[in-house]
């Protein structure tokens, strides 16, 4: 029988600002404008003499405070659609805007912009510097993003994914795990307002995959759109919304089936 899973106490998930008190009559707010927006968005690659459709007709939105999972298995164009929404790749037909900005027609310096201020990333294969400290790493992220704190935050944000004993340590002398979760901080420590994560459970031990969901439920708490790609359909039932993938296209998009669980009910 699996136990019920209890969060990594070095693991710290940001505060969260208490709601109003209720004693006033609040207005209903208007509809956030989505940070994400694709409409009628395809990706084609050519291959020999064929073509793959990576992604066919995707069309989706996400709103800030959003936590959306992508769900497919291998192959269904996850890593795909992150790429292209975190300016990366461009499509082949289609409309990307990302807050607010229109990716179509923009210049490389323009789509850097995009990555450095606008999107952060959780690479799935990491992509640490291997010649720099778990720390160096970290601020390189927050450096990019223009944090003028950037020591500061990610001294701060490593503690938060239970590395404040490694901040000096090469990546070759950290474990998969902890690799995975220098790459978690390097994202955080941006302050960019739109989170993509490919996989980011994917290296990690259960308990230490449930404190790092935990930590990114909370960004979409604090206002990041949170995108997770997985083909954990478990990792899914956190979510606010579920983008079903197959074959490259969105066959369900909807609230988690079963209803949505606290972090603490997951189990795999």
């Amino acid at each position: 029988m699996l136990a019920t899973p209890v969060p990594d106490p070095g693991i710290r998930a940001p505060a969260v600002a208490a709601p109003a008190d209720g004693t006033a009559t609040a207005e209903v707010a208007p509809a956030a404008v989505p940070v994400i927006a694709l409409e009628d968005v395809a990706r084609r690659y050519a291959v020999g003499h064929g073509v793959v459709e990576a992604l066919v007709d995707v069309d989706f939105r996400v709103g800030p405070g959003e936590f959306v999972v992508v769900l497919g298995p291998s192959g269904s164009g996850k890593t795909t659609l992150l790429n292209l929404i975190g300016a990366l790749d461009t499509p082949t037909e289609g409309r990307i805007t990302i807050a607010g900005r229109p990716l179509h027609g923009m210049s490389r310096g323009q789509l850097a912009e995009i990555r450095r201020h606008t999107v952060a990333f959780i690479f799935q294969a990491f992509n640490l510097f291997p010649s720099l400290t778990a720390l160096e790493n970290v601020r390189f992220g927050a450096d990019v993003a223009g944090r003028p704190d950037a020591d500061a935050v990610a001294r701060a944000t490593l503690v938060d994914v239970g590395l404040g004993d490694r901040l000096e340590h090469f990546p070759a002398a950290l474990s998969g795990g902890e690799q995975q979760r220098v790459a978690v901080a390097r994202a955080l420590a941006t302050g960019n307002p739109i989170l993509l994560a490919d996989e980011p459970t994917g290296e990690l031990d259960f308990r230490t995959g449930v404190a790092i969901l935990e930590l990114l439920h909370r960004q979409s708490h604090d206002g990041r759109a949170v995108l997770v790609v997985t083909h954990n359909r478990e990792i899914s039932r956190v979510a606010d919304r579920v983008v079903e993938l197959s074959s490259g296209r969105i066959v369900r998009d909807g609230p988690p089936r079963g209803g949505r669980a606290d972090v603490a009910d997951l189990h795999w």
